[in-house]
């Protein structure tokens, strides 16, 4: 009995210690923010196991009856975006929130978005649709990405995502095939993806567990070929 308590309390100071090295540069985070980020890589790999076979579903070859270019969304500082500013580049759809499993995926996302800025843009809608995992507002939002994981991709306003009367209209065209010409799988979870081509084609949609550095994305995405 007293080895097993030894040894429980050298695991939980270990995981303290584990703990706060991965947030070493963490700044306004609360406990559950640093816990969820230093449990990532477990995370990951448990959500990979459990992983269903459909989690990327694609169609590089169905023609979009509406026009993913005539769509406009409102930046997360309040000024409106034109998507036809998109044309001639791919771009990575991400609802996103800051109390999730998966929010340490911001860190990947901003590294795909350094790495092939001139060929992608990424951008996060921030939603509150699951769990009450994103209750910030914008600017609470944007601030808490900055400063933690470096963002500098475009951030949308806050918004719903999940099929209802309230749904942003991009995340309608993304989840009608009656506008998207095949695709009605809307997100089931946070960080979920679509990935648009050059052509405002939406060709992938990526669950939650797929890394945004990972293979998946990497052969969907085609650079360097």
């Amino acid at each position: 009995m007293k080895k097993t308590i030894i040894l429980l309390l050298l695991l939980i100071v270990c995981f303290s210690i584990y703990v706060a090295v991965v947030n070493r540069n963490s700044v306004k985070m609360t406990i559950k923010q640093k816990l969820l980020k230093a449990a990532y890589p477990v995370f990951m790999w448990i959500s990979g196991k459990a992983a269903k076979e459909d989690r990327v579903l694609s169609n590089e070859r169905a023609i979009a009856p509406v026009s993913f270019y005539n769509l406009k969304g409102t930046l997360n500082n309040g000024n409106s975006f034109n998507f036809e500013k998109l044309k001639g580049k791919k771009v990575l759809l991400v609802n996103t929130a800051s109390d999730c499993g998966y929010t340490a995926q911001y860190e990947s996302l901003e590294k795909l978005h350094r790495k092939y800025q001139d060929q992608l843009v990424v951008i996060g809608f921030p939603s509150n649709d699951f769990k009450d995992q994103e209750k910030g507002d914008d600017s609470a939002i944007a601030q808490f990405c900055k400063i933690n994981y470096g963002v500098s991709f475009q951030l949308m306003t806050k918004t719903v995502v999940k099929k209802s009367a309230n749904q942003n209209s991009i995340y309608t065209w993304l989840t009608d095939e009656k506008e998207n010409g095949w695709n009605s799988k809307a997100p089931s979870w946070n960080f979920c993806k679509y990935l648009v081509n050059e052509q405002g084609k939406l060709t992938h949609f990526f669950e939650a567990s797929v890394e945004p550095l990972g293979n998946e994305i990497k052969d969907a995405l085609q650079f360097g070929r």
